[in-house]
């Protein structure tokens, strides 16, 4: 009987591009950030608010940061070993490459977040007490339109929780008049003249809002008044122009 494996010369030895371990790797390790990020993005956030235990989250966002940059420490020896190689894949540089930018903006946000919680657990005496603490906006898709987000905070004594209304005008020029509007005016999803809050830390409120024709906005004014035993008001105003450029 013929021995029925084939001749030594048809077989056919496959070999991987140069890069092609590594761009697996880098591959696997932005799919593990990016399952990280989400996960972490999805604990905070439910409907259009956010609470949260400003300790439990402070902690994770540490160890959140030192994985991270862990991960960035091998990401940038990665790009190190391919560019000192010979033959250097293109594809595998440029995702490392992407890989190390996706990783450094990460960490920036975190350590953004980290310092928020920081500066609620551990404030100035000069920063204590319910804050308006920032106000976003960003135009839609149609014009005139805008999403908007402000982000209460109580800074320093928050073992229980504060509640109250916060409204917003935005103050501008119409017809060559100055014009205060309400964001109830400006707002389909608001009926009242503040918007009711309460949380122990933090809450986002957010929603969108409709300029009049041939109005010229100018600032924004948050004032936010808090009710019972915590009675006090955090006002704040926020350049519109400054707003829209960044």
């Amino acid at each position: 009987m013929s021995d029925p494996r084939k001749p030594a010369d048809e077989y056919v030895v496959i070999r991987h591009r140069p890069g092609y371990r590594l761009r697996r790797s880098l591959i696997l390790l932005a799919f593990t950030v990016i399952a990280a990020v989400a996960g972490y993005a999805a604990g905070l956030a439910q409907g259009g608010f956010r609470f949260s235990s400003a300790e439990a989250s402070a902690e994770q966002l540490v160890e959140e940061v030192e994985n991270l940059r862990e991960q960035y420490r091998e990401a940038r020896q990665g790009l190190v070993n391919l560019e000192r190689g010979r033959a250097i894949d293109e594809q595998a540089l440029r995702e490392a490459r992407n890989t190390i930018v996706g990783l450094e903006t990460r960490i920036l946000e975190l350590e953004a977040d980290l310092t928020f919680y920081r500066n609620i657990m551990a404030p100035s005496e000069t920063s204590k007490g319910l804050q308006v603490d920032s106000f976003t906006l960003s135009p839609a898709r149609e014009s005139g339109v805008f999403d908007f987000k402000m982000v209460l905070t109580q800074v320093g004594n928050n073992k229980s929780y504060i509640s109250g209304l916060v409204a917003v005008n935005v103050i501008g020029r119409l017809d060559g008049e100055k014009e205060v509007i309400a964001l109830r005016d400006l707002s389909d999803e608001i009926d009242d003249l503040g918007v009711k809050f309460r949380f122990r830390y933090f809450q986002d409120v957010g929603g969108s809002l409709r300029l009049p024709e041939s109005f010229e906005p100018y600032e924004i004014q948050v004032v936010a008044q808090a009710e019972g035993r915590k009675a006090s008001q955090a006002e704040r105003t926020f350049d519109w122009k400054d707003l829209t450029e960044n």
